[in-house]
Order: C-alpha cells, then sequence, then structure tokens
C-alpha cells in the first residue's frame, strides 16, 4: 500500500465524506485515493474559496470540514479563509501537498509550516510513511479538541512511499472521552440566590447553548423566572418561534425596544455566551444587572472587563436542569401585557420605506425575503453595511448562520453557504450578500451550478463598497470613491449555468423568489438598492443616533 492510499484510509475512517479543494500534483494521488473509497470530491475555482466551503459544512455538521489544496501556491491561497475559520473556531482539516521532504530549491517550495502560524493554523507534518495514520488522527484529534483549523502537510515523495496496510486505524474520536461536566452545587445555589432578588431577569443565549441543544432548559428558566429572552449575533432568531417574549439580539444589533428593554434588567443569565463587548455594549447595556454565566470554558472575562457574579462550569442541559430545580414557583418578571405590545410592534412600519426610481428600501428587501422564503430554508449572513439590514430585521424562525465579525472578511458568506448546503443533504439555503462582496467570489457560483447546489444568493446591490460610503460621508471624505458600478448578475448568474434575475421592485422580488422556492436550484437575485438608507448599527456608531 502507498502512503497516499493509508492517508485516504484513514481520513474516511476519521468520518471524511465530502472534500473541497483543487487538484495539484502534491494531492492528486491522495484525491483518488480517497474518490476510489467513495469520498465526495468537490473541485473549486480558487483553495480559499474551497477553505471556506469546508468551513460552512463543519460548522453545520458539527465536525471538522476538509478541504485540499497542492504544494505552495496552492497553500498560500488559503490565507484569508484560514483566517477566518480560526477567529471562528471552526474544527478543520486542511490536507496540503507539500514538495518533496527538504527539497527548498523546488519552484513550488513553501515554508509550510511557518505559513500555518501566520494564518493562525495548526500544524501536522507527515515526515516518515511510518507516522502517516498518527499524523491523521493527531490532526483531526487537535482539530476536535482546540475547535480549530489544522495544517496537514505531506511531502509527495512520502506520500509516494510503500507501507504496510493500515487494519487497526484508532479514529480520533476514540480518544476524546465524552463526559458530562457537573456544575459545582455552591456556583448553583449563588446563582438560585441571585435569581430569587432580581425582578428583571435577562437570559442571553449564545451559540455553545445552540450547539448543546439547550433549547428546552433555557424555555423553562425562562418561564419559571419570567425572562425575556435574547441571543448573541451567532444564535440570531434561535427560538424565537418557540416563547413571545423574545427580544432579539442582544448589543450593538439590537432594535431600540430591545435596547430600552434589556437596559431595565437586574441579572443577566449566560448560556453558552462570553458576553463580549458587543453583546453587552461595554457594560452599558446592563447598568445594574449581576451576572450568572454557564459555560464549559475554565474562565470567562466579559466585555465589561470583570467576571460573572457566578460562574458555572458544566454544560448547558446539565446546569439548567439544576439551576430550574433549584427554583421555586414563577415570576412574573418581563412577561406582561405591556412588554408584550412593545416586542410586537413592527420593526419599521412600511410608511417608513424609501422610495427612489429604480432601487429598493434595503429595509422593504429584507421583509419581503422574510415573507415570501419559508422558515425552513435556512440562512447565511455575510459581512458589511448591507448585512446591518438583515441582522437587524430577519424575523422568522430558522437556521441562520452569520459570519459577522469573524476577521471583517468580506466575501466569504456565499462559500459558507455551498459548504453548509453540501453538509445538510443538499437542502436548500440562502444568503445575503453585497455586491463587492459577492463579486469576489463569482467564480464558484459556477461551482454551485456544476454540482447542483441549491443555493440562493440575494445580492443586496448598491454599487460600491456601502460600508465605506457611509464611513467615507460621516468623515468629510468624498463617498463617491467607493462607488463601483456593476453589471446586471441575473444574467451572469444565468450564463454560468444557473437562475437569476435583477429587481428594482417588490413585485419582481417577489416574482424570482416565487420562480426559486417553486424549484430550487443555484439562484442569484440581483435586488438594486438605494444608498440613501444608513443601517441602524452604523446611524449609532457614526452618527450618535439613538435609534
Amino acid at each position: 500500500m502507498k502512503v497516499y492510499e493509508l492517508l485516504a484510509q484513514a481520513f474516511v475512517a476519521e468520518g471524511t465524506s465530502d472534500v473541497f479543494g483543487m487538484m495539484g500534483d502534491a494531492n492528486m494521488h491522495w484525491m483518488n485515493a480517497l474518490a476510489r473509497r467513495g469520498v465526495r470530491l468537490y473541485e473549486v475555482r480558487h483553495e480559499g474559496s474551497g477553505l471556506g466551503m469546508a468551513d460552512g459544512w463543519a460548522r453545520t455538521a458539527g465536525r471538522p470540514g476538509v478541504v485540499t489544496t497542492t504544494s505552495g501556491p496552492g497553500v498560500a491561497q488559503l490565507a484569508t479563509s484560514m483566517i477566518v475559520a480560526s477567529r471562528a473556531r471552526t474544527p478543520l482539516v486542511a490536507f496540503c501537498g507539500e514538495t518533496a521532504w527538504g527539497d527548498q530549491g523546488a519552484v513550488q517550495y513553501l515554508d509550510q509550516r511557518r505559513f500555518a502560524a501566520a494564518i493562525e493554523c495548526g500544524f501536522v507534518h507527515v515526515s516518515r510513511a511510518d507516522l502517516a495514520e498518527e499524523a491523521v488522527q493527531r490532526a483531526f484529534y487537535l482539530a476536535r479538541t482546540d475547535s480549530r483549523p489544522i495544517m496537514l502537510s505531506a511531502p509527495i515523495d512520502v506520500q509516494k512511499q510503500e507501507c504496510e496496510d493500515g487494519d487497526h486505524y484508532v479514529p480520533s474520536t476514540d480518544l476524546i472521552p465524552h463526559v458530562r461536566s457537573l456544575p459545582d452545587p455552591a456556583a448553583i445555589e449563588a446563582a438560585r440566590d441571585i435569581i430569587r432578588t432580581s425582578k428583571r431577569v435577562v437570559i442571553i443565549a449564545g451559540r455553545g447553548a445552540r450547539r448543546a441543544e439547550a433549547g428546552e432548559q433555557i424555555l423553562r428558566l425562562q418561564a419559571q423566572t419570567g425572562a425575556l429572552l435574547a441571543t448573541t449575533l451567532q444564535a440570531k432568531n434561535w427560538l424565537c418561534g418557540d416563547t413571545d417574549y423574545h427580544v432579539g439580539i442582544a448589543g450593538l444589533y439590537g432594535n431600540k425596544t430591545a435596547m430600552e428593554l434589556l437596559q431595565e434588567a437586574d441579572c443577566v443569565i449566560a448560556v453558552g455566551a462570553s458576553l463580549n463587548h458587543y453583546t453587552i455594549e461595554h457594560g452599558y447595556l446592563f447598568p445594574d444587572a449581576r451576572y450568572i454565566q454557564i459555560d464549559t470554558a475554565p474562565h470567562i472575562v466579559m466585555g465589561n472587563g470583570a467576571v460573572a457574579d457566578s460562574y458555572i462550569r458544566a454544560d448547558a442541559v446539565t446546569a439548567l436542569t439544576e439551576l430550574s430545580q433549584a427554583l421555586e414557583g414563577r415570576a412574573e418578571g418581563y412577561h406582561t401585557a405591556e412588554v408584550l405590545h412593545r416586542l410586537t410592534a413592527p420593526l419599521v412600519a412600511p410608511a417608513e420605506f424609501r422610495d427612489e426610481p429604480g432601487r429598493m428600501d434595503p429595509r422593504e428587501v429584507i421583509h419581503v425575503l422574510d415573507e415570501e422564503i419559508p422558515g425552513d430554508i435556512g440562512l447565511v449572513l455575510g459581512s458589511g453595511h448591507q448585512t446591518d439590514f438583515g441582522t437587524m430585521l430577519f424575523q422568522r424562525s430558522r437556521e441562520v448562520l452569520s459570519n459577522y465579525g469573524m476577521f471583517g472578511a468580506i466575501g466569504q458568506a456565499p462559500l459558507l453557504t455551498i459548504g453548509s448546503i453540501v453538509a445538510d443533504g443538499n437542502r436548500p439555503a440562502f444568503v445575503v450578500e453585497g455586491d463587492a462582496s459577492f463579486l469576489m467570489h463569482l467564480p464558484e457560483f459556477e461551482t454551485a451550478c456544476r454540482y447542483g447546489i441549491p443555493i440562493l444568493v440575494v445580492v443586496m446591490n448598491d454599487e460600491g463598497l456601502g460600508a465605506e460610503y457611509h464611513k467615507a460621508a460621516a468623515a468629510g471624505l468624498d463617498p463617491q470613491l467607493a462607488v463601483i458600478p456593476t453589471p446586471e448578475l441575473g444574467p451572469v448568474a444565468v450564463a454560468l449555468g444557473g437562475g437569476g434575475a435583477t429587481v428594482r421592485t417588490a413585485d419582481q422580488l417577489r416574482a424570482a423568489l416565487a420562480e426559486y422556492v417553486r424549484a430550487p436550484r443555484p439562484t442569484v437575485i440581483d435586488v438594486r438598492i438605494t444608498r440613501n438608507v444608513v443601517s441602524v448599527p452604523y446611524r449609532r456608531l457614526l452618527h450618535g443616533e439613538d435609534v
């Protein structure tokens, strides 16, 4: 058996079913070995795009995604997407071919260990044939336990060596104990005492709570305490269809009603949420609150530079169950008719939408999308000014994946969406992205068409760099320098093999969405939006407006 076959066999044993990347001299033997073992290979148009797809796959599947590149330049193309995955704490293994071991004169030579460190990636080297299985096991073990990307670098000459058949490979999952951590009884008692003496409780659910599937326990505690339920950005809209007292995102992306209600809190219970400075506005959002934090991390310093009044280190389900058992009776708290009335008022009245010939109000676009796209179709949010509208205004309960704040790299969201759809059995999903962001990785729409991946890309097209346009205007600079005219992207999508439309009115948008919902396939809807509407977060940050 060749080493590349042994490596492929070990990847399959680790649960690898889908691999994204681009073939080259230094990884082609391994890719062929994977294909013979039934692994689906997705050939992309850029290595960094493949990593973005593997990132989205991992975030949805809950286990390490896999990307592959050839040596040198193929590896170098991973830089931006690798840092994004690292900041998102995505478990991922990058199988990177390498030039012959020690041949620093090779055209494609790159010190891949040093490069991996620079792009915030772990590194494992296949230095010898007899250590190949151990290298795969270590790469996956680190990806799973550290929740981060790991580069597995394999010199092509080592890959081609002969080795013994690997019949006794032990996958990394067998090395990871599945132990449910129990909370300290003293921490539970301290939390109980804080809740008993509080009248306005807020529960903030984060990505960790969602991954732990602690929804039932959160709703039970909410009912006991009369709490408002808020989420972090990464858990947007989670459980919003299960409670009337869901206030949306806590922090910068919260609406004015949420801001006002949350400022009244005297107790904040964070579940799987780090309470960073975005979520608690450096502490200004909860000026009089005491904090209870539930997390599996050994210790967390919140965004206000302080630690929780009661820190419960345990898994969310166990900690919430014990906390609920320690409480007696029920409190009214925020659960009043007056609060319910405030929460059910529309965020933006249709009368406020601004008409401009040939361009839609971005707030109306989000309203139509939320109305017309069924809740079983998931959503991915990108980054940039246009994303702020969707981040705040999408209200329907659906699976939401947000890439906001992950290195601030535009263009990643469509890639994440493709990977997420593959991980979810090709179930349709849509992504809301800006024009500059979408055009950055336009060739990958052809990848989606080639593999029949039913992605809907809604391009909020203001024909420019929206964030820079508004920042320049606020700084007294020339915003026109951020304007970049774009062609109609609907016909471009059709030319690449998918569906497409360019829309300028709500009726045109509804018609285009109906066509996608009726028969999902790779589709781009180019929605021309006005630049005359500034998002609420930008109005707060750039103009100091209380909105």
